[in-house]
């Protein structure tokens, strides 16, 4: 069960309640006893992502303490749908891209599944350039598609620059997972960053 992995109680983790509190709340536990911290987007937190759409199912995912969330801009590769950022000066960065699945495929469900949507080449090709500025070609050294609680998750990992990719769909929209580190950060820090991008589920 993924709410008790990640640490978070099981009741009511599939009630989805879209608030109007807007901006960064906490949503970070405390550090466990390896000192990671998990965050899950909280149920209140703001951020429909254009009229009509249903409300943002929840995600999680870990990082060691000293990671803290920064602010987003829309003026940002990924714009308005950049739902959240986090950063450590010395290890990395990461940010969640939460983008309506119509931008990506001709179908609306109301739980999408990513390979529904289109094999991992697609994907990548796709969205890779929101990412990291530009065109993905030849930058995807590893590819592997994971299931967790019967979703599937695609985890691409590209260089240059240094960036861990996963992505996933559910609910009418596709969640992307990014991690970026520069090359001082990825030769310290590359197994925490992997642990990182590993992490992440929606609920």
């Amino acid at each position: 069960m993924v709410a008790s992995l990640f640490g978070f109680p099981k009741d009511g983790l599939a009630v989805v309640k879209q608030g109007l509190l807007a901006g960064r709340i906490p949503g970070l536990s405390e550090p466990n006893e390896q000192g990671w911290r998990t965050y899950r987007r909280p149920d209140e937190k703001s951020g429909g992502h254009g009229v009509g759409w249903s409300p943002i199912i929840p995600y999680m995912f870990s990082v060691p303490d000293g990671w803290e969330e920064t602010p987003v801009s829309i003026a940002d590769l990924g714009g308005t749908e950049i739902d959240l950022r986090f950063s450590n000066a010395s290890e990395g960065r990461l940010f969640v891209i939460v983008a309506p699945v119509l931008r990506f495929a001709d179908y609306l469900e109301d739980d999408a599944r990513i390979e529904r949507i289109g094999p991992p080449e697609k994907v990548i090709n796709a969205f890779g350039p929101e990412v990291i500025g530009e065109n993905v070609e030849g930058k995807v050294i590893n590819s592997q598609v994971k299931e967790y609680s019967g979703r599937k998750y695609y985890q691409f990992e590209l260089e240059p620059p240094h960036c861990l990719i996963t992505a996933t769909a559910a609910g009418n929209r596709l969640y992307l997972f990014n991690v970026l580190a520069n090359g001082l950060q990825w030769k310290r820090h590359n197994q925490d960053l992997k642990k990182i991008a590993d992490s992440f589920r929606v609920v």
